[in-house]
């Protein structure tokens, strides 16, 4: 069986309410939701959440809620694995250490059927304990640079100052969309990327943080521009 589990909580402080706040005509949440219903890929789609509003929401956008979040799993300080955890037991799996689910968060209106299938496919044809959706640094991060004590700029690494960009390594950082695992890997204790992890690589057009009333605008402005161009109303 594969699933996939969407964390919405109820308590965001820096933009309040925003699982359930109206993002270019639908609750961010149904986003999420009508993305993993659409690609196929799965045999039951869940929303944990310590909350009746957006479980009522989930529901109405096709979603399953069987059962309510702990307020011990919905504070500001716990992390997206314990809530993986206590929904894997939830929902019977922790004994089907190879079964697929995929944790996508609520707030993830560019994720797209396609990638979700890619990451499946990943997580499969690979045999990887993960697959994560990644964007590409559009900067090189070895000529990064830094503002000293004194208020001055300087390099990171001084020593890639005469190194051409296109002779550097790509490097990539985690897109905040969606984390493919099996079962038996997200139960296991330690840093994930210790693991067998493949990357989905995401257009960087298609990748934007939510975390702030600005991150707010530009993604509706960013999302407008992508439906327009795909041809939809």
């Amino acid at each position: 069986m594969n699933v996939a589990i969407i964390p919405a909580r109820a308590g965001s402080k820096r933009i309040p309410g925003k699982n359930l706040r109206d993002f270019c005509g639908l609750p961010m949440i149904a986003h999420s939701i009508r993305a993993a219903l659409t690609s196929g890929c799965f045999d039951r789609v869940v929303v944990s959440t310590d909350s009746e509003d957006i479980a009522r929401v989930a529901r109405a956008a096709g979603a399953q809620v069987p059962f309510m979040r702990p307020a011990d799993l919905a504070d500001d300080h716990t992390g997206t694995t314990p809530v993986l955890r206590h929904a894997i037991a939830e929902l019977g799996l922790a004994s089907d250490s190879d079964a697929p689910v995929c944790c996508l968060y609520a707030t993830a209106p560019f994720v797209r059927p396609q990638d979700l299938a890619a990451g499946l496919v990943a997580l499969r044809e690979r045999k990887a304990d993960f697959a994560f959706s990644v964007g590409r640094f559009t900067s090189p991060i070895q000529r990064a640079l830094r503002i000293t004590q004194q208020g001055l700029l300087a390099m990171f690494d001084p020593q890639q100052y005469a190194t051409r960009s296109q002779d550097l390594e790509p490097a990539f950082h985690d897109a905040g969309q969606f984390y493919w695992g099996t079962v038996q890997a997200w139960m296991r204790d330690g840093n994930p990327y210790g693991q067998v992890v493949w990357p989905v690589v995401l257009e960087a057009h298609r990748i934007q943080d939510i975390d702030t009333p600005d991150d707010w605008r530009r993604a509706e402005l960013m999302f407008r521009a992508l439906r327009e161009q795909e041809g939809h109303a």
